[in-house]
């Protein structure tokens, strides 16, 4: 466990106003372009691919309409018989991973499973915080708590209504996380300050894992994965009391929590198979493009076992 520190905006023992609130947002800068670094690429697949896929824009922040607007990647001949795969990346902006890993999956992987599954994806769910590497919105709010039917933090609730429009069921979630050091160092003493509730730090796990339902940890499918991945990256060791970030280690590489109860986006869905990856780009085992493909081969290892069921 590490020990909390202290956080340069707001009082003490008091949560955040709307004050603290705007002092926190006025410290924000952008860092770098949702437009380059993913829009031109949702668009090239738009392009290159549009045999089979097909970029539809789901809504736009209205934090800037005109530089947020939010794009899905759609299997253009859709077939009913065909089950139905979601994957959702940059729910947290900050976890680069995770977006870059979703769009590299549909850029030289997805192909070769068109025949066997229908495909939504949508790469980024919050580009303000993409470009600006944050874990929250601009209103303070983290967006992977947010994912329940009243929500009004608008990174969710557009995802969520258009999924609900398709009217599909949905077999598979993968969710794309990265796990940093600067959840210790950064976001989660803002968290502390923000709410004015003291929260543990826990060390960073140093590989790759799965965060599962707890309600439904299918433990054969997230072995499945965690099998795949470990084929590219390192799997994060479970401490000398058996846990991860916290938690009780239900198996090698992977934890559980009440998904749905929590608000998290693997949960929003009724899909029997549910996992959230978590990669650790911090590792010195590790660089950017390998934590790429960790991501790109947790759902190809997903995929696969799925079909072999």
């Amino acid at each position: 466990m590490a020990t909390q520190q202290y956080y340069s905006i707001g009082t003490p023992g008091k949560p955040w106003g709307k004050e603290d609130k705007a002092a926190w947002l006025s410290q924000q800068t952008i860092k770098r372009s949702y437009q380059q670094q993913v829009v031109t690429k949702v668009e090239k697949i738009g392009q290159d691919l549009s045999e089979l896929l097909v970029v539809e824009q789901y809504g736009a922040l209205s934090f800037d309409p005109g530089t947020y607007p939010l794009w899905v990647i759609k299997t253009k001949h859709w077939q009913d018989h065909k089950p139905n795969v979601l994957i959702t990346g940059g729910v947290h902006g900050y976890e680069t991973s995770g977006v870059q890993g979703a769009l590299r999956f549909v850029e030289t992987m997805l192909g070769f499973y068109a025949d066997s599954y229908n495909f939504v994806v949508a790469p980024c769910i919050s580009p303000w915080g993409y470009e600006t590497i944050n874990r929250w919105n601009p209103s303070t709010i983290d967006p992977n708590r947010s994912f329940k039917s009243d929500t009004e933090v608008e990174e969710a609730h557009y995802i969520m209504r258009y999924v609900k429009g398709l009217d599909i069921s949905i077999l598979t979630h993968l969710d794309l996380h990265e796990t940093t050091d600067t959840d210790n160092s950064e976001f989660r003493p803002a968290l502390e300050a923000r709410d004015a509730v003291h929260k543990e730090l826990w060390e960073i796990p140093d590989g790759f894992y799965l965060v599962g339902d707890s309600e439904n940890p299918v433990p054969d499918f997230q072995k499945a994965i965690v099998d795949a991945v470990e084929r590219v990256t390192h799997i994060a060791p479970s401490d000398e009391k058996n846990y991860l970030l916290g938690t009780k280690t239900a198996q090698r590489g992977v934890i559980n929590y009440p998904i749905k109860d929590l608000g998290l986006c693997a949960g929003f869905t009724d899909a029997p198979f549910v996992t959230t990856t978590e990669v650790y780009p911090d590792s010195p085992k590790v660089d950017d493009e390998n934590c790429i493909m960790a991501q790109v081969a947790a759902v190809v290892g997903a995929l696969d076992y799925l079909k072999a069921i």
